[in-house]
């Protein structure tokens, strides 16, 4: 791969890693809710987990969804239903603690890892940048490129989400305010389906 294709990788891995999406959506209300360092988990889970999930596309699996196209469906379903159940739950939360005295928990390492599995738009960022950047001459190098580029990039990227979330948290400390903003995110987070559904 060329420095001048790696520059442009680079560029895609960020703009897809920073533009609004089920992710940084997410960050955005853990942010507000948790603070950045019980969101860190999260922060980490989705780095992680998107990595696995652009070396699983990379080394075959974006072939093997298109050549059963069932599974591609199944696999939208089941994260469109994922999805919106995150969005209900983030809409409904009130505070850090429940009023029934049971702690509101920021999402888990593993949960967020597993989470890019049925994320609509991580399947369309690691499905496109593998076609794009990929050269089948090299493709072991090319999927290892790519890997390195998002993983330069993710961290830092979803991080901002979270910061910013943070940042409102004295904005959002009133509970009518909280309220409101946890059933905007949960709405958000429940239209990001719309463009990966259609």
């Amino acid at each position: 791969m060329s420095v001048d294709a790696f520059l442009a990788l680079l560029v895609y891995a960020f703009v897809t890693s920073i533009t609004p999406g089920p992710n940084n959506l997410m960050l955005l209300a853990s942010g507000v809710n948790f603070g950045i360092v019980r969101t860190v988990p999260h922060m980490l889970g989705i780095s992680i987990g998107f990595l696995i999930l652009l070396l699983a596309v990379g080394f075959g699996l974006g072939a093997a969804l298109t050549a059963f196209p069932a599974l591609h469906t199944a696999l939208k379903v089941a994260g469109a239903a994922y999805l919106l159940y995150l969005a209900w739950k983030i809409a409904m939360s009130r505070s850090v603690s429940d009023k029934s005295g049971a702690e509101v928990q920021p999402m888990r390492f593993i949960d967020a890892a597993a989470f890019q599995w049925v994320n609509p738009k991580a399947w369309v960022m690691a499905i496109t940048a593998m076609a794009v950047y990929t050269n089948p001459n090299h493709p072991f190098v090319s999927v290892a490129l790519i890997s390195i580029a998002f993983t330069i990039v993710n961290l830092p990227s979803v991080s901002v989400w979270a910061g910013f979330g943070t940042a409102l948290r004295g904005l959002l400390s009133d509970p009518v305010r909280l309220k409101w903003f946890n059933i905007a995110m949960g709405l958000l987070l429940a239209a990001t389906l719309w463009p990966m559904l259609r």
